[in-house]
């Protein structure tokens, strides 16, 4: 590699940022990818009817927010049972839950937000309970984007929030690869803890979607790893068309990440256009894939392409992950890494 080269590269494992409630705060929007996302604009695949059904009921949802019309998109008579407060939406990976959210988000007026839930815990932890109540107060929605029951102080935590934000009048949508009622099956035995989540879920409507992951409908079920030879080639030829690129081992960013908190990896990838790792390796340690998949998720969401050598980024879990407790969560990383890993240079804005 060019000595130009070597000094411009950057690694992730030498950001450790800080980040403040006011910072979270203004991350409460939809990922990039859906900034302009809408009803109108999501393709369902007319071969699983519950996707256009799903548009159909999220319709009748945003038209609480709206006058009511004798007719047009807004004007279904059908409501929601028991004119519930929350709407979750439930199905596999890459059915185009997080675009309907995003849709329901823009039908919405403000104020609201949209966050996933480690951004939501986060800001309690940054803000404290009382003040993110305070924050939070007056929305008009709360968009959950993959509602996750991993911990049961942050379900416990979650569930009295909401309560307390329903009660007020705000509504809430939320994404999952589950249903609300199972969501900590398998998981955790506490009476109380199962007691929790079936007091969450009667808030919500359930919105069962079917379909195929998108993200891997027209490209190979596995991620891309590129020999190291092209990969040092890769990494100076990004730079030297004015790429910002990180080149990390993956031991290294593994070590890294659990230095840093989840709720700081947006801020750990800003201003990042490619990212490399080097000598990929299967994980055997649960906390560490963990926090690889919370990584990941950022990197999604900021569409960041990804290229590494070694093994496979999607095999990286292991096989008692794969068939544990938290395997949903793996699933939908691996469907994420099969999207984010490239063999060849990333295109150039």
């Amino acid at each position: 590699m060019a000595p130009y080269a070597l000094s411009q590269v950057q690694r992730l494992a030498d950001r450790s940022p800080s980040i403040t409630g006011p910072e979270i705060v203004a991350e409460l929007v939809p990922p990039p990818q859906f900034e302009h996302a809408s009803f109108e604009s999501y393709r369902p695949d007319l071969n699983f009817p519950s996707q256009l059904e799903a548009v159909e009921r999220l319709g009748t949802f945003a038209g609480a927010w709206l006058p009511q019309r004798p007719s047009g998109f807004f004007s279904r008579t059908r409501k929601p049972k028991a004119e519930l407060p929350g709407i979750y939406l439930d199905g596999g990976f890459g059915v185009g839950k997080t675009h309907l959210l995003a849709a329901l988000w823009h039908a919405a007026p403000g104020p609201k937000y949209f966050g996933t839930f480690i951004e939501y815990t986060a800001l309690v932890g940054a803000l404290g309970y009382a003040a993110t109540v305070k924050q939070l107060s007056g929305a008009r929605l709360i968009c959950i984007d993959e509602f996750e029951l991993d911990d049961p102080g942050d379900t416990m935590l979650m569930t009295r929030l909401l309560g307390e934000l329903v009660a007020s009048g705000t509504r809430v949508a939320a994404t999952s690869n589950t249903p609300p009622n199972s969501l900590g099956e398998g998981r955790f035995a506490a009476i109380d803890f199962l007691r929790e989540i079936q007091a969450m879920s009667a808030n919500f409507e359930i919105v069962r979607i079917d379909g195929l992951d998108y993200r891997r409908r027209d490209i190979e079920g596995h991620a891309i790893a590129v020999p190291r030879d092209e990969l040092d080639q890769m990494v100076p030829a990004l730079l030297e068309r004015g790429s910002a690129v990180t080149r990390d081992d993956f031991g290294d960013l593994i070590r890294h990440l659990s230095t840093v908190h989840p709720s700081k990896y947006i801020k750990m990838i800003h201003g990042i256009d490619v990212i490399a790792l080097n000598d990929v390796y299967l994980l055997t340690d649960q906390t560490d894939a963990l926090r690889l998949v919370a990584f990941i998720d950022r990197v999604y969401d900021a569409e960041i392409p990804i290229i590494a050598n070694g093994q496979p980024l999607n095999e990286v879990f292991d096989e008692e992950m794969l068939s544990g407790g938290y395997r949903k969560k793996y699933q939908r990383s691996q469907s994420r890494l099969v999207a984010l890993t490239t063999g060849e240079l990333p295109p150039h804005d």
